[in-house]
């Protein structure tokens, strides 16, 4: 493993915007002009920044670690802080636009306006604690803490339906996440007798997941998976993300999907891959659940009539195909299972920001109720076509690369009645990305209202993040090396915990 240098910078990644979110509620209280959205952005830009710094540094053969080993980014974490920090910044810069528009609606009050950029920056905070902590018991409390602002932005409306979103949220993860703890506490007990109190940290799981018995470790497997796939939102643990992800705004949509849903393979991969490769059945497990999490998916996503509802359950799809990928535990799936997360993050916020785009001009998402606006929203028109294609797995796209990826590692293990699913699916996707791109922005709608007569491109700074998402899944599908030092990088971190136990 590679020798660690102990630096300050993975703590300020954490304690920064969780400082930025005290400094920005304050500015927005004087009410000093647009002072808690440039401070934000700066905040936001200066955590990017730093990021960028550090994945250079790991990527490189580089590994950082604070606070003892407590906090520790290796190429796995470089590239999840990097994906959180990139894609919060651009959300941001969607957000400003989009929810002035709805404060001059007057469906949000100013004072809300605050609450939110302060939201945001503390969700940042708990996301990068989350992929920079060491500590098993330190990963189920900040993913707890990523729960609960998650869940404050899930409810920011503050309406009926998105309160009863909010705290569905908060209920069934928090009960997933319990049987988390109990597979963490497990592991623990059973590995403290052979490595000691080292076997609480997520770079020495590997020594223990051959000295441990069996049956504790494959009951702690179990509940571990239970709890990240409720965080992931997996099939049959699902209940709450349809609904958080519609009843929040846009761009936290594109955050709930693009990243929030990631913590949970995420954790996995800290953990449960680690055990794969020594236990057979824990692949077969994963293997099962999800190929029935992305058939009921995509199923259930092609009877939506709400755009964000029909995208939800798309999501619950595609990161069944991710932990299908890491559930293997070879060099080949956990690189595709992570690639595949890259990706769908990139395209999911696509979409989320587009389906904003379109709320905004049109102020409806439902699909009976729109159509005919490729003329007039054409640069949202091409974004939201780009983003289907790609999501659907289709060439020259970032979705291809990554389920193609996928496919040969499941093959590679023989696991042929889960390659056929998982084909299958993408079939499933690409009539349903399709049928919505064709109904809402090309066949002319039957009952045309004003508002959808009078639509309109957005403003530039609402578009700005759509057109950087669009380009990023074309440039990636064309050129899929650029990614192959970060996720090689990020896959040999892996490998190189399990390699402690051979």
């Amino acid at each position: 493993m590679t020798e660690a240098t102990q630096s300050f910078l993975p703590l300020f990644l954490i304690l920064f915007p969780i400082c930025g979110a005290i400094l920005s509620a304050l500015l927005g209280l004087r009410k000093v002009k647009n002072a808690r959205e440039i401070a934000t952005f700066l905040i936001l830009l200066i955590q990017w920044c730093v990021s960028v710094y550090i994945s250079i540094q790991v990527f490189s053969g580089m590994r950082f670690t604070s606070v003892g080993r407590s906090i520790s980014v290796d190429g796995l974490s470089a590239l999840m802080g990097l994906l959180v920090n990139t894609l919060v910044l651009l959300v941001v810069v969607q957000s400003v636009r989009y929810l002035r528009h709805e404060h001059e609606l007057g469906m949000v009050r100013e004072g809300r306006l605050t609450l939110y950029y302060g939201l945001v920056l503390l969700f940042t905070g708990t996301m990068n604690w989350t992929v920079t902590t060491n500590h098993l018991v330190m990963l189920y409390i900040a993913m707890e803490s990523s729960t609960l602002a998650t869940a404050l932005l899930v409810a920011f409306y503050r309406t009926r339906a998105s309160l009863e979103a909010g705290y569905k949220y908060v209920l069934l993860v928090v009960v997933g996440m319990t049987f988390s703890l109990f597979g963490i506490i497990l592991i623990f007990a059973a590995g403290y007798p052979h490595i000691g109190r080292d076997a609480l940290f997520l770079n020495e799981i590997g020594r223990v997941a051959k000295l441990i018995p069996q049956n504790i470790a494959l009951l702690g497997v179990a509940f571990m998976t239970i709890g990240f796939a409720t965080k992931a939102g997996l099939v049959p643990f699902h209940a709450w993300l349809p609904d958080a992800h519609s009843e929040a705004p846009s761009p936290v949509s594109a955050l709930l999907s693009g990243l929030i849903i990631n913590l949970g393979a995420y954790a996995l991969t800290r953990t449960v891959t680690i055990f794969a490769p020594t236990y057979h059945s824990i692949v077969v497990f994963i293997a099962i659940l999800a190929s029935i999490s992305m058939l009921v998916g995509i199923l259930m996503a092609l009877v939506q009539d709400d755009l964000k509802r029909m995208l939800a359950f798309s999501s619950v799809s595609q990161i069944s195909y991710v932990f299908e990928g890491l559930g293997l535990g070879t060099y080949l799936g956990i690189y595709g299972g992570l690639f595949h997360m890259l990706n769908h993050t990139i395209v999911k916020a696509l979409l989320f920001l587009s389906v904003g785009a379109i709320m905004y001009a049109t102020g409806q998402r439902r699909i009976s109720k729109l159509g005919g606006l490729a003329r007039k929203m054409p640069l949202t028109a091409f974004a939201f076509f780009v983003g289907s294609l790609a999501i659907s797995g289709l060439p020259p796209f970032n979705g291809f690369m990554s389920k193609f990826t996928l496919f040969l590692a499941v093959g590679e293990q023989k696991l042929f009645w889960a390659l056929g699913i998982s084909i299958l699916t993408g079939i499933f996707t690409l009539a349903c990305m399709v049928r919505a791109a064709y109904l809402v922005f090309w066949k002319e709608p039957e009952n045309p209202t004003p508002e959808l007569e009078g639509a309109r491109e957005v403003p530039f700074l609402m578009y700005i993040s759509i057109v950087v998402l669009a380009l990023l899944t074309i440039l990636i599908g064309v050129y899929p090396n650029l990614l192959y030092p970060m996720l090689h990088s990020a896959t040999q971190a892996v490998l190189s915990i399990w390699s402690l136990g051979v």
